[in-house]
């Protein structure tokens, strides 16, 4: 688990480094990615923004962020800067294992002067919040890295930080589609590996004695859920 947080960190720390020489890391991929029969997929689902699956409306919609609620955005990336999240009315709350991917964020919000709530780097499984602290939260993007005990444990955490009845978005991997095989292979040329390792099922079944699940449904090469914290 220690080696896999870290090599996640290193990958977005590079590709924080190259996004501020001007370089996607989603640029010039080698040929045996580019041939790949899926890659017109992976094409159409970035122009048509469905990898940033972060920055749906109906995510926003569900949360219904409003003035007093705390956020908590768990594997945050560069969300407050590309998913609208700075505009939401609630208080915005980053978590990332990347430590320039914070440092970016604190830079941004200082000049733009944006408040916050905080910016923190650390692991999702182990945040420094009080237990039934946020509102509303979600977490995008980021379960497809780690293996069961590792998600077992994010889980726990965002139960513990969530208040009761709390609202919550995360998503995994649709497994064997088109859309996950190809960002997958990508995925791995970045230098961070898909592992998770549970069937939807066996996934479902752990989330249930933390969160009810109000909907579900598949966003490109994942499965998004939508759920009320329980306690």
């Amino acid at each position: 688990m220690k080696k896999q947080l870290e090599l996640i960190a290193k990958s977005y720390d590079r590709g924080i480094d190259l996004g501020r020489r001007g370089i996607d890391s989603y640029d010039n991929f080698p040929s045996y990615i580019t041939n790949h029969p899926n890659y017109p997929l992976f094409q159409q689902m970035r122009m048509s923004e469905t990898l940033s699956d972060s920055a749906r409306k109906e995510i926003v919609e569900y949360l219904a962020p409003k003035i007093g609620m705390k956020f908590i955005d768990l594997g945050c990336c560069l969300n407050l800067m590309f998913s609208g999240y700075k505009d939401w009315s609630s208080t915005y709350y980053g978590v990332d294992i990347s430590s320039k991917t914070i440092e970016l964020l604190h830079e941004y919000t200082e000049k733009n002067h944006i408040t916050v709530g905080d910016l923190h780097c650390c692991s999702m499984h182990e945040t420094p919040y009080d237990t039934s602290f946020f509102d509303i939260g979600e977490c995008v993007g980021s379960l497809e890295y780690f293996e069961k005990d590792f998600v077992q444990q994010a889980v726990v955490e965002f139960s513990r930080i969530m208040k009761s009845n709390g609202r919550f978005v995360l998503d995994i991997p649709n497994i064997g589609s088109p859309e996950f095989e190809i960002t997958k292979l990508i995925e791995e040329y970045l230098g961070r590996k898909d592992r998770f390792n549970l069937t939807v099922e066996e996934f479902e079944t752990m989330l249930s004695a933390y969160f009810v699940t109000e909907k579900k449904e598949i966003v490109g090469p994942m499965i998004q859920y939508f759920l009320v914290s329980i306690k």
